[in-house]
């Protein structure tokens, strides 16, 4: 059994730490990788969105399945270009990735299937915007593309949601795309990946993740800057899939377009019910490298079952007891600029048990170096969320590169949950 996992994150090194764990012990080969997942599978050279590349490297290397990672490569229509050639894919074709490429037609599908979901309207202008807005401050601001996470501002006020309109309509700061006003949700969020084979959705162990770069959900947005999973106190996972990614295949299967590969619910629980805040639809970055090492299913299996028509029927998830929290070291500067080049030290003395994915990282003249962005994600198991996130904070404190961000308060309120 021959794997292609497409990608360069630390998302993709979680995906290939958990197929290489797989009983069926298969060849995991990634591209195009960086020099963390280097020394877990064999990397190509070929960009995540070169789809003739990576169609061309999955026919030579003969691969049995190719897992796609991000969501550029998905919206380009990789999944459609490797059908095309007979290559098994696990994730979604063209026309329903636009669950995550448009944020417009993810409402629409929540609509038809009736999941619920704030209130939103589409403009065009600024001032189409803040006539949308109506005065009703907070408000949420979303670029309908893709953002790579950071495509969503919630403005207090009017001068914070003028300066966001400018900058997705007038200076295009994600590229050409409409623009979601919507309204402010309250409450606690939460994300749940579901496997889908077409037919169903099969939901894996819920996880909650840090979005703003500093202590205290400060700061702007970030692609994640820590996770954790389980979530105490968190509604079963199975009656959420039923609420909220069911509806979502089976709509989608009424169109004759069926989703296969996973659908990541971004959720909000508030006082009146969970609500959807987004769709994506790929493993999201860093959740799974919190919810991937728990998983005692076989990966593989999961996945090959999905790119199946009623594969996943009968499937059964394990998850392991305790909890895994997961920190993301960040470059200085991050998320408004990144440096680029400095040594990392210390990635082998963080100590067993714990589980390093990379992510910014590259190689030079023999040294790890980051190379901008989030750089490595530190995951650690405990028995509780208290002794998981003692360790990852020991093992990433070990970690060292000049300017290196860290946020302390990763799972605090986990352990604030199961200590009283």
């Amino acid at each position: 059994m021959k794997v292609l996992v497409v990608g360069a994150g630390g998302r993709e090194h979680a995906i290939v730490r958990a197929l290489n764990r797989s009983p069926q012990a298969p060849e995991v080969l990634c591209a195009p990788g960086n020099p963390g997942i280097a020394q877990d599978a064999r990397c190509l050279d070929v960009p995540a969105d070169d789809v003739d590349g990576l169609v061309k490297a999955a026919l030579a290397e003969t691969v049995d399945l190719v897992v796609v990672g991000p969501e550029a490569p998905l919206v380009l229509g990789l999944v459609d270009a490797l059908r095309l050639h007979g290559l098994a894919a696990f994730g979604p074709r063209l026309n329903v990735a636009q669950l995550e490429g448009s944020k417009a037609f993810a409402k629409a599908v929540m609509e038809e299937a009736g999941v619920p979901t704030a209130a939103h309207r589409v403009v065009h202008s600024v001032a189409d915007g803040l006539d949308a807005i109506g005065g009703r401050y907070p408000t949420v601001v979303k670029f309908d593309g893709l953002a790579a996470g950071k495509g969503v501002v919630v403005a207090p006020d009017e001068a914070t949601a003028t300066q966001a309109l400018r900058e997705m309509l007038e200076d295009r700061a994600f590229g050409d795309g409409d623009v979601l006003v919507e309204e402010f949700l309250d409450g606690e969020e939460l994300s749940l990946f579901a496997l889908c084979d077409g037919e169903r959705a099969v939901p894996l162990v819920p996880a909650q993740d840090y979005k703003r770069i500093g202590d205290g959900d400060t700061g702007p947005n970030t692609g994640g800057m820590g996770a954790y999973a389980p979530v105490p106190g968190a509604p079963d996972p199975h009656a959420l899939c039923e609420q909220v990614h069911q509806p979502v295949v089976d709509a989608l299967k009424r169109r004759g377009t069926p989703f296969h590969g996973v659908l990541y619910a971004g959720l909000m629980l508030t006082a009146d019910g969970v609500q959807v805040l987004e769709f994506n639809v790929r493993f999201g970055d860093p959740e799974t490298q919190a919810v991937l090492p728990l998983l005692r299913s076989d990966l593989l299996d999961l996945l090959l079952r999905a790119t199946r028509t009623g594969g996943l029927q009968g499937a059964q998830v394990d998850v392991a007891p305790g909890s895994a929290v997961t920190l993301v070291l960040a470059s200085a500067g991050y998320p408004q600029s990144s440096s680029k080049g400095d040594v990392i030290d210390g990635l082998d003395a963080v100590g067993e048990g714990v589980e390093v994915t990379h992510a910014g990282t590259a190689e030079r003249d023999g040294a790890i170096v980051t190379n901008g962005g989030r750089v490595l994600n530190v995951t650690a198991i405990g028995e509780d969320p208290l002794h998981a996130r003692e360790a990852a904070y020991a093992a990433a404190d070990r970690i060292t590169f000049e300017g290196r961000q860290l946020r302390r308060d990763i799972a605090l309120r986990a352990v604030e949950r199961t200590s009283t």
